[in-house]
């Protein structure tokens, strides 16, 4: 059988709403079966319905092909808080997860999985997204807590410095460093769109950047790149080369400092490159 430790938080939830918050992918129905069937267990026998949790109580779960395919879809659809407050919540978006619902998107999306995320741990509250990751870009993606915090916190967007840095991968060999002054295409004007770069590591085949945007235009590092002849390695929209072993586009958010309207706090926060990604880099004989 398979433990479950109840923790602090847990404690006083009842078996049915601790099963739905550890396992968010099984169906209540199945868990309400094990249940009542008299599978799920404490150390006295069968685990009671009607009785609340306390923390330190020990689970037991069958042993069930269904159950532990089922816990690792609640494991993968589990949002990487990186950092909370009140009213801030920072989340490690993962490539391929839409940020909010949208065409094609709309049954899982990172907003969605938050949401359900926080309805599970009892919390009433919405979140939106603050800024946007595109698809298949991953990293730090800020959301609001409730309506106030939204509006103070898009409010910080427009009006206080906010420092988003990326990491990608791009073709050919770059400068040291530079910044790149283009006009973008944007809700049918040409806007001023501003990215400055440093190469971490470069060989003929490739060049790996940290890059700071200075503007925040739709697909600007994408489409700047792409435009000056170094367009990033996986992305087919704007002709990207594609990565032996990589299935994405090589950019990702990796660190986000702002100063927060609310504890008036400065904060700096950091998400590691995915593990796909420094295996490309290695394909590439790039280290840093």
């Amino acid at each position: 059988m398979n433990e479950m430790i109840v923790t602090d938080e847990e404690a006083g939830m009842l078996a049915e709403r601790f099963l739905q918050a550890r396992i968010p992918a099984a169906p209540l129905s199945y868990l309400r079966k094990l249940l009542k069937s008299g599978k799920i267990r404490d150390p006295q026998g069968p685990l009671s319905m009607t009785k609340p949790l306390a923390s330190g109580d020990r689970i037991f779960l069958p042993d069930s092909a269904r159950l532990r395919e089922l816990r690792n879809a609640s494991e993968q659809r589990s949002p990487s808080i990186i950092y909370e407050t009140p009213n801030i919540l920072i989340v490690d978006k993962p490539a391929g997860l839409a940020t909010h619902a949208g065409e094609g998107h709309d049954e899982d999306n990172l907003t969605d999985r938050i949401w359900q995320c926080m309805k599970d741990q009892g919390e009433r509250f919405r979140v939106a997204p603050i800024q946007r990751l595109d698809l298949e870009t991953s990293g730090l993606t800020m959301f609001g807590k409730g309506k106030k915090s939204c509006s103070v916190l898009g409010q910080m967007m427009m009006t206080q410095p906010v420092t988003k840095t990326y990491l990608a991968l791009v073709s050919g060999k770059m400068d040291e460093s530079g910044i790149l002054v283009s006009e973008i295409p944007a809700k049918g004007k040409l806007k001023k769109a501003e990215t400055a770069y440093q190469c971490l590591a470069a060989n003929s085949r490739a060049s790996f950047l940290r890059i700071v945007l200075r503007t925040g235009r739709q697909h600007q590092i994408r489409r700047q790149f792409k435009d000056i002849g170094h367009p990033l390695f996986g992305d087919k929209r704007y002709q990207g080369p594609k990565a032996d072993g990589l299935n994405r586009l090589f950019l990702h958010c990796g660190q986000l400092e702002f100063t927060d309207p609310f504890s008036h706090e400065p904060v700096s926060i950091r998400s590691e490159l995915p593990a796909e990604l420094n295996r490309a880099l290695k394909k590439f004989g790039l280290t840093i």
